[in-house]
């Protein structure tokens, strides 16, 4: 395979929401550089970046595929990413990988949820972008509108480097050649708001444009990277991927003028830990030390682990000794590996620029930094923020004996994927898997029964009530016990005490003159902590309580371990039952992205679930974050009716806010179901 020095590589991200043509783009522009020889097709199954069995069924991506193209004496890496709300994980992930995000539009639909969210996450990155409005020729494309849409939700930087022309059948130049008609606004005017724009950062230039009149495009190389990499200019170009119009001519701008791996800005490392951190940029200069960053791993059923990485300095060539992170034992590369979708060719070296992998090393994970220096053993890339996984699913085998099988398979699909949590709760005794939306889920429970024989059983997670007291009260037992030899005995005097919500638990040693032995103690605060596990209504955890042990008494021969921890567990559920015990419900603090035009439907629905909405924000036209509070017991179907309600335009998060007592239904509920299960339980 042919190599390519460093200023003659690019790297790009297709980005945006689903459905606006990526991985048909993809396609495009690997035939129009004769990567392959003829496009793929979506709905066949038969293009490269969805090379998954399941993304071939559901017919969209499910993963970042990573893909490589050369053309005009430049190798171009491009990553085509999902871009349905549930898989954006993998597209954020894919960020710190490139110079270039290139922001993918359909014309049919103008800008979506997605499109907006990946523009504001590269911008964040400092990345140079570009957006591409494909599916100009489609039926009720209107490109002038998307355009005018465009300009009006990212500013006025958002520049036409091409136009439509003849009904979108073909595509003119707006910048090398501005020559001829388009379908709507001028050439002319079009090609000067350009030069403007980029004139604007070099003042030499402006003076000089101010003379001449005109600069040639050569000229203007510089300072348009210049523009890119202050977000000064965002060029916009409109393609048909699926009829090829334009794609030629995004493949000439991406060679001449996305930048390269020396000309973006460069990722942000930092070295070290704590307050000792300092912030870095690698250089893109093959000749210092490696520092290469792991933006994805896949488990491959045939060749196992494969970290995909992105070199940002110095150069990897095999039997490169390589560490990871804080990794004192290095590993030799023993085969370097450069993907095409499903399939990896074996090259001799990566440069600054290249994105490449290498398979079974079991040390490597996401987000890790690769280095070849124990000068750099402390260096990590600034972290990426995903969103926070909501949706979950309580997971159990269906075969007895599967439980540690569930377990290995699941930590390989959260290896691969930053937006997959595992949580275990030893209360409820329950496994929840989360994730972005029960599409993401329901994707990982199909590849767990595809790719690893393994069935689940799944159910909605149980509501992590919790129990509380909201009166003083004492209790008292004595645990008297003669079996004929050596008796048991414990008295135990208490009272206990609500605490402010979220306090959690105290326990309090106020016992005077030795009435409870000091050694004794102990075995009294254990049997207390064993009703905290399971309260008296409903058998939630017991939290916001202070116990207050204050007298008792002991036998000298009789008294021992077990009869002290007997005596506080019932003194303490005595206690409980005259001090107003009460169930308590998580409420959950909201956060929604929504379009400005359905903040009502939004609200109201929030208030149907006994919510309030405490806030609002807009963020930029037409969109609004909302805030808001609500029971988690309400939120079940949130998801799909936030999204029926946003027409799929919105996007939230919610993160637990405080305990509140629950409404007296839903307490005695409760109750009655708990009083059922413990009557089925003393029948068993």
């Amino acid at each position: 395979m042919a190599q390519y020095a460093t200023e003659n590589i690019r790297t790009v991200a297709l980005v945006g929401h689903g459905a606006a043509g990526k991985t048909t783009l993809a396609e495009a522009l690997l035939a129009c550089a004769k990567a392959i020889p003829t496009p793929g097709s979506v709905e066949r199954g038969t293009t490269v970046s969805d090379f998954d069995p399941l993304e071939k069924s559901l017919q969209h991506s499910l993963r970042a595929s990573v893909l490589h193209l050369d053309t005009d004496s430049t190798r171009v890496h491009l990553i085509d990413t999902p871009g349905f709300p549930d898989f954006i994980g993998q597209a954020i992930g894919a960020l710190d990988a490139v110079e270039t995000a290139a922001v993918v539009v359909n014309a049919q639909s103008g800008i979506e949820m997605i499109t907006s969210r990946m523009m504001a996450w590269a911008a964040e990155r400092k990345l140079c972008r570009l957006v591409i409005v494909n599916k100009i020729d489609a039926e009720n494309a209107d490109p002038e509108q998307t355009l005018a849409a465009i300009q009006a939700t990212f500013g006025k930087e958002c520049l036409p480097i091409n136009l439509p022309a003849d009904g979108g059948r073909r595509v003119v130049d707006c910048f090398f050649n501005p020559a001829g008609e388009s379908d709507f606004s001028s050439v002319a005017n079009a090609h000067r708001a350009l030069v403007d724009q980029v004139v604007e950062v070099d003042e030499a230039l402006m003076s000089l444009y101010l003379e001449q009149g005109e600069i040639a495009p050569e000229e203007l190389h510089t300072p348009f990277e210049t523009a890119l990499r202050d977000g000064h200019l965002v060029p916009v170009c409109f393609v048909s991927a699926r009829t090829g119009v334009g794609v030629a001519e995004l493949l000439d701008v991406l060679v001449k003028l996305a930048p390269n791996p020396a000309e973006g800005n460069p990722p942000l490392f930092i070295k070290g830990k704590g307050e000792g951190a300092v912030e870095f940029h690698s250089e893109a200069d093959p000749k210092k030390h490696v520092l290469a960053h792991v933006f994805k791993v896949v488990m491959d059923p045939f060749i196992g682990k494969l970290g995909v990485f992105r070199v940002h300095q110095g150069t990897v060539t095999r039997d490169t000794q390589l560490l990871v992170g804080d990794g004192r034992k290095p590993f030799k590369v023993g085969h370097l590996l450069m993907l095409q979708g499903g399939k990896q060719v074996e090259v001799d070296r990566a440069v600054p620029g290249d994105i490449a992998a290498v398979a079974k090393v079991d040390e490597i994970g996401f987000d890790c930094v690769l280095h070849d220096s124990h000068d750099e053993d402390q260096i990590c890339m600034r972290p990426l923020e995903f969103p926070t996984p909501m949706h979950g699913f309580a997971i159990s085998p269906k075969k007895r004996g599967d439980e540690q099988r569930i377990s290995d398979v699941l930590h390989k699909m959260i290896a691969e994927d930053p937006t997959l949590t595992l949580e275990h709760d030893p209360n409820l005794n329950e496994t929840v898997l989360r994730g972005l939306g029960e599409l993401h889920l329901r994707s990982v429970f199909e590849r767990m029964a595809s790719q690893f024989k393994l069935e689940i059983d799944t159910r909605p997670p149980r509501i992590p009530y919790r129990e509380t007291v909201t009166a003083k009260a004492e209790g008292h037992h004595r645990h008297k016990k003669q079996t004929g030899g050596a008796g048991q005995f414990g008295e135990v005097y208490l009272r206990i005490e609500p605490t402010p919500r979220g306090s959690g638990f105290e326990f309090v040693d106020h016992v005077k003159g030795g009435t409870i032995p000091n050694q004794f103690i102990p075995a009294v605060q254990k049997g207390v902590e064993q009703v905290l596990t399971a309260g008296p209504i409903a058998g939630f955890p017991l939290q916001d309580v202070r116990v207050i042990v204050y007298d008792g008494k002991h036998h000298p021969v009789d008294s021992k371990e077990v009869a002290f921890v007997t005596a506080g567990r019932k003194a303490f559920l005595d206690a409980i039952e005259k001090a107003r015990p009460i169930v308590l419900e998580p409420i959950v603090s909201l956060e929604v992205l929504c379009p400005e035009s359905t903040m009502g439907d939004v609200a109201g629905d929030l208030s149907g679930r006994r919510g309030q909405v405490t806030g609002t924000k807009s963020l930029q036209p037409g969109t609004l974050t909302v805030n808001g509070l609500a029971p988690l017991s309400e939120l079940d179907g949130y998801a799909a009716r936030l999204k029926a309600m946003t027409a799929g335009h919105a996007a939230w998060t919610m993160t637990l806010s405080h305990y509140d007592p629950a409404p007296p239904g839903l307490q005695q509920q409760l109750a009655t179901e708990y009083a059922k299960h413990r009557k089925h339980e003393d029948d068993a």
